[in-house]
């Protein structure tokens, strides 16, 4: 048949656009009318390449070709069907989840990291070091005190600049309507208007 496509592939394609997640407030429609949905598709499907069966050169090819077209045509219907037992489950499971909640909002944040006492002394040694350079007698000893002060500082700074790391964070609306932030030191790979539960102290895709 020419410019055939698999009606499992589309019907299954039809499925899954069906259950993308969509705006916050918004809702997926029911399983019921994903199967109808699909079932359209895939029977406009048939129509289609029915007609495009009858230009085939012989009646053997038509045949074959019809034939083809049919039992694509009915996996295509099982797909769907069975897709939407699957969405059934989920809604039934989403249903009964009390502490589910939707993703409103994800950022991206770099946060500095904290100066330690590390970095303190070492810049300090480094700024007495360059104060002992200057000048002599009671000068060289205030450069001196100057320098560590400076370097203290300096150094502690350069430290957080250094332990500058990105925080993911994740805004959800829980089902009680209450909301609530998360943080991730890596990304979670979560999207606007998915369906997230409680795990611990932290969430997880449902």
């Amino acid at each position: 048949m020419k410019n055939r496509f698999s009606y499992a592939r589309f019907s299954t394609l039809i499925f899954w656009v069906c259950l993308t997640p969509l705006g916050h407030g918004q809702t997926s429609p029911s399983p019921q009318v994903q199967l109808s949905a699909a079932n359209q598709q895939a029977k406009a499907r048939y129509d289609s390449d029915l007609k495009l069966c009858a230009d085939e050169p012989s009646s053997t090819a038509r045949l074959q070709c019809r034939r083809d077209a049919k039992t694509e045509y009915d996996r295509a219907l099982a797909a769907a069907k069975e897709q939407q037992a699957v969405a059934a489950r989920q809604q039934q499971a989403l249903a009964a989840c009390t502490d589910c909640g939707k993703v409103t909002s994800v950022t991206v944040t770099e946060r500095e990291g904290e100066g330690s006492a590390v970095g303190m002394v070492a810049g300090g040694v480094a700024g007495a070091l360059l104060g002992q350079q200057i000048g002599g007698g009671f000068g060289r000893d205030l450069a001196t005190v100057a320098g560590a002060v400076g370097g203290a500082y300096a150094g502690k700074e350069i430290e957080k600049k250094v332990k500058t790391q990105k925080v993911w964070t994740v805004m959800v609306q829980h089902r009680d309507n209450s909301n609530a932030s998360y943080e991730f030191k890596e990304d979670p790979g979560l999207a606007v208007g998915e369906t997230v539960r409680k795990s611990g102290s932290s969430i997880v895709r449902f």
